[in-house]
């Protein structure tokens, strides 16, 4: 499925216990930590005055907190919370430390037990960056890392790249792909 050459607004959560200890969270709904929440602020301090008017986020509390963080600072509400935004389920690999079968499992050549394939995270991407940027815009996604890596590799770039917590990417079609320019955090 192709991606609608709208361009859009990605932030990651912000950090999570998880984050912090390099373990696959996936589906498991964990919380963000204290810094997690300071991120998030920092995030909405950097998004003020960008021109966003949708917001669209994962379901999952670290997500959708961060989300709420942005909007309060946007004056905002969270448009939707669409569950195709979540991160993929990493099946026996939730809770481990994130291992090296990343390029294996984005190739297509390894998947986990119980954990979703990734051209399975890809077509869900796709359709949900599509529902939320047939909206009203600029839109923000807030969503996973995972979830990135399969936006990325739609969009024509190198997917296994680790997306930082909280740093609000603007992305945008150029004709012949996509360009990510990251917002201004110093402010």
């Amino acid at each position: 499925m192709s991606l609608n050459p709208v361009p859009f607004w990605f932030l990651r959560h912000g950090e999570t216990d998880w984050n912090a200890e390099g373990r696959s969270q996936g589906q498991t709904d964990i919380p963000l930590n204290e810094i997690g929440m300071l991120q998030a602020e920092r995030a909405a301090r950097a998004l003020v005055g960008q021109g966003i008017v949708t917001i669209v986020s994962s379901p999952l509390s670290r997500a959708r907190v961060t989300a709420e963080v942005v909007a309060k600072a946007l004056n905002l509400p969270i448009g939707a919370l669409d569950p195709e935004l979540m991160e993929v389920a990493f099946g026996e690999q939730e809770g481990q430390p994130m291992g090296d079968w990343y390029d294996d499992w984005i190739r297509g050549d390894f998947t986990p037990e119980g954990c979703e394939p990734f051209a399975d995270l890809r077509a869900r991407t796709a359709r949900a960056i599509n529902r939320a940027t047939a909206l009203p815009g600029p839109v923000l996604v807030v969503a996973h890392g995972a979830l990135f890596r399969a936006f990325r590799y739609e969009a024509g770039l190198e997917p296994n790249v680790r997306t930082p917590n909280a740093l609000p990417l603007w992305c945008e079609p150029n004709g012949n792909g996509w360009r990510l320019n990251p917002a201004d955090l110093s402010g």
